[in-house]
């Protein structure tokens, strides 16, 4: 009887996928500050007391360059380096698991095709066993990926807190009707004077105080 082998290349904790998975999310959490700077504007401007520098029915608008948020933020830099580093140590133990596993099963194999069971009961034996080493494998496999997604999710959703809470700081004074983000062609013309990000990436940085913490788990 054979046994199905259960590869690494299943699991969805690759360095690509890390870094996707963290880059959309920061995509989705610039954009909800945004939409956050956009209402902090209206807000204003129903106050009579603050007045808009811009011509009678026009806005004013700005863009940020995604990637230049992802590249340049201390913030992004840190948790990256935090995640691709627990990314790499789940790699690591895994990898051994399935060595192991792959040497249990090419060891039954080759007994099984050389009639080296003793007896009938010896060869279950140690068919339910691998079984059982399998089982261990994929739980392991699944619990870990599982917990590289949730550290994931906790520091995309303090990235996006702190993106909005500065933005809505920020437009306090700039006033800005509407901020867009920039990545790759998904805006086809943006005049460099409507470029913040520059500015943007300084104000978070010099708002960046506590540097993330590495959960320890195993």
């Amino acid at each position: 009887m054979q046994i199905e082998k259960v590869y690494l290349s299943n699991v969805y904790i690759n360095r690509m996928n890390k870094k996707n998975l963290f880059r959309t999310f920061a995509v989705v959490a610039i954009a909800a500050m945004t939409m956050s700077a956009c209402n902090d504007s209206n807000k204003m401007d129903e106050k009579p007391a603050v007045a808009q520098t811009v011509a009678p029915g026009g806005i004013k608008i700005a863009f940020v360059e995604v990637d230049s948020i992802m590249t340049q933020y201390n913030f992004c830099k840190d948790y990256s380096k935090i995640l691709e580093k627990r990314g790499n140590n789940i790699q690591s133990a895994l990898a051994s698991q399935e060595r192991n596993l792959e040497a249990a099963i090419k060891n039954f194999q080759n007994k099984a095709q050389n009639n080296g069971f003793s007896s009938q009961r010896e060869y279950e034996s140690q068919q339910a066993a691998i079984q059982r080493q399998q089982e261990q494998y994929v739980a392991a496999r699944d619990r870990l990926a599982g917990e590289l997604q949730n550290q994931t999710a906790k520091f995309n959703e303090a990235l996006h807190d702190s993106i909005e809470h500065f933005i809505a700081q920020y437009n306090k004074d700039k006033k800005y009707s509407l901020i867009l983000t920039k990545q790759g062609d998904n805006i086809l013309y943006g005049d460099k004077a409507l470029d913040i990000t520059a500015e943007v990436v300084a104000g978070l940085n010099k708002a960046y105080k506590t540097k993330p913490k590495e959960e320890n788990t195993k």
